[in-house]
């Protein structure tokens, strides 16, 4: 599986084998072993570098690629842990601005499987303690970390003294994890989401969100409140209008800043969301200039990117193809607001089995030209027929990327989205590794 990866160094590769070989022992849910696991390392996460630390449902990593493209525009030096890699392991886990070497890699993961290895750890567990490991050891100026799945239980939930904690939109996704029947919890869904995220919160740490309906900021504020941490809501506490470009304020004063070059209104969201977190803690300053120059240098990769050269795109010779990990219905909403007016284009889909089918398809269904669906790597995937739903188009099955571009007719642009597994298939088929 992909989320394991492959690497073409032997020592790696070693542990990368090793790591694929974990599982999350059945019914365990909580935090005790990572707890453990860092305490045998020495605590590393109880001295770090200030922390910016970001849950969210959709736009999360986009909302870390800004906070640290503005904290590396002043001049800090920025470590960073994202999640999941496209086609290296290394891509999760940035030191000092720059992606984990593998000699360094190797002898952190052998470190932290060894001195784990009777607690039988997960790969989350495992990749978080490594991750936290060199964030410790490495000097840096600011850390940022992207919370994997949820918050409340998520292995980057061990964190204290953050500078300041977000979380950004919010939607209905990995339901059979985060939508577990518990008492004593809400009972409807997207506040129960809400109740997950808001699990990173801490005392006298900033948590700042993005606007969401009352009964869900409400169960964000009541979280806060019963740790002790600082909320600042969008559109309670600060605003960010969105034109030609991010007009923000908050009690601070007022920022005119420009819009993001990553695609798509969703992003400048994201970008404002990055701003309010740096202007809502006094642990790290950075200027209005170096936030202008960061929303502008910061790129994220398989969303809403427009793949360069490459031996796919040399498949659809003189069109633009693009490509989304998104998954769920608000990305299938976002990517349908980004391509509103724009001419009719082809969708390429491979989603995994577990995720809702209508979700990029349906929104999109008056633009599309047509509709092929081709496997998510590694996972079981949705049949052509699962999707005929959502379109009145015939829908296509190929047993690959490239064979279903290969069949488009020679008119109109391209679309890839339904799964990061696949986007990383594409983007390593395309020659196009994330650095």
């Amino acid at each position: 599986m992909r989320d394991f990866a492959i690497s073409e160094n032997p020592r790696v590769q070693a542990q990368l084998d090793r790591l694929g070989a974990l599982s999350l022992p059945q019914g365990r849910i909580g935090l005790e072993v990572i707890h453990e696991l860092l305490a045998r390392l020495g605590n590393p996460e109880r001295a770090l570098p200030p922390v910016f630390h970001v849950a969210g449902t959709n736009g999360k990593g986009s909302t870390c690629a800004y906070l640290r493209a503005m904290l590396e525009a002043q001049g800090l030096t920025v470590h960073a842990a994202t999640k999941p890699h496209l086609v290296r392991y290394n891509e999760r886990i940035r030191v000092a601005g720059k992606l984990i070497g593998d000699d360094l890699l190797a002898e952190l993961l052998n470190e932290v499987l060894n001195i784990g290895a009777d607690l039988s750890p997960s790969f989350f567990e495992v990749t978080t303690a490594a991750t936290l490991l060199a964030f410790h050891r490495i000097p840096a100026d600011a850390c940022v970390i992207e919370v994997g799945l949820g918050g409340r239980f998520d292995a980057t939930n061990v964190l204290d003294g953050q500078a300041a904690c977000g979380i950004a939109t919010l939607g209905i996704d990995h339901k059979e994890f985060l939508l577990v029947p518990e008492a004593g919890v809400p009972v409807d869904p997207l506040s129960r989401i809400a109740f997950e995220k808001a699990g990173i919160a801490r005392p006298g740490v900033p948590l700042v969100t993005q606007a969401y309906p009352a009964e869900v900021t409400r169960t964000v504020i009541e979280r806060a409140m019963q740790v002790g941490a600082k909320t600042a809501i969008r559109d309670l506490d600060w605003f960010a209008d969105v034109g030609e470009t991010i007009a923000y304020r908050d009690r601070h004063g007022d920022l005119e800043l420009p819009l993001p070059h990553l695609a798509g209104r969703h992003q400048a969201d994201n970008a404002a969301l990055a701003i309010a977190m740096l202007r809502h803690q006094d642990r790290v300053s950075v200027s209005p200039e170096a936030m202008a120059q960061g929303i502008r240098s910061a790129r994220w990769p398989a969303r809403l990117q427009l793949l360069g050269d490459g031996p796919l795109t040399a498949l659809v010779p003189g069109r633009r193809v693009w490509l989304d990990g998104g998954h769920n219905v608000d990305a299938g909403l976002a990517i349908a607001r980004f391509f509103d007016g724009s001419p009719p284009l082809h969708l390429i889909t491979g989603m995994l089995a577990n995720k809702d089918p209508s979700a990029i398809a349906a929104p999109l269904a008056a633009r599309l030209l047509s509709l092929s669906v081709v496997p998510a790597p590694g996972h079981e995937a949705h049949r052509p027929e699962d999707f005929a739903p959502y379109t009145s188009l015939p829908v296509r099955a190929f047993a690959s990327v490239a064979e279903a571009l290969a069949a488009l007719p020679p008119e109109g642009e391209v679309l890839i989205a339904g799964s990061l597994y696949l986007a990383g298939e594409v983007l390593r088929l395309n020659r196009e590794f994330p650095d």
